[in-house]
């Protein structure tokens, strides 16, 4: 698949997060969808192309990592990166098994996430913004 330009699916309850993981992408030609929980995320891929989730672990009605699991029963190929503030073992660990692309804590630099999200797109889809 050839991707121009890729749509990216930050979902986090934290509204100032979305904002600035948005500052960081669109100026690199993403195109950005929000979300504000797991079940929004999960309406939003349904309906529309996404090339690449970001989730915050802890959000309202459904966990990032909850929201993970169902993305890939209908969609197993989409890159998903989740995030956490607490992160832990366990929750690496279940993502690991869930098949997330990448675990990261919200500690991360924009260059960690930035190649994080090149990398998962270029493995995923080949391409090479």
């Amino acid at each position: 698949m050839l991707l121009e330009t890729p749509s990216l699916l930050i979902t986090d309850d934290d509204l100032a997060y979305r904002e600035t993981l948005r500052v960081v992408f669109e100026p690199k030609g993403f195109h950005i969808i929000l979300a504000s929980d797991g079940e929004e995320a999960l309406e939003i891929v349904h309906a529309q192309p996404v090339h690449l989730v970001l989730l915050d672990m802890h959000m309202p009605k459904l966990t990032g990592l909850e929201t993970l699991r169902r993305l890939k029963e209908f969609r197993a190929l989409l890159p998903c990166i989740l995030l956490s503030a607490q992160l832990d073992d366990l929750i690496v660990e279940q993502a690991r098994r869930a098949h997330a692309f990448s675990v990261m804590s919200k500690a991360m630099s924009v260059g960690q996430i930035t190649t994080t999200v090149f990398h998962a797109l270029q493995r995923t889809y080949a391409w090479h913004g």
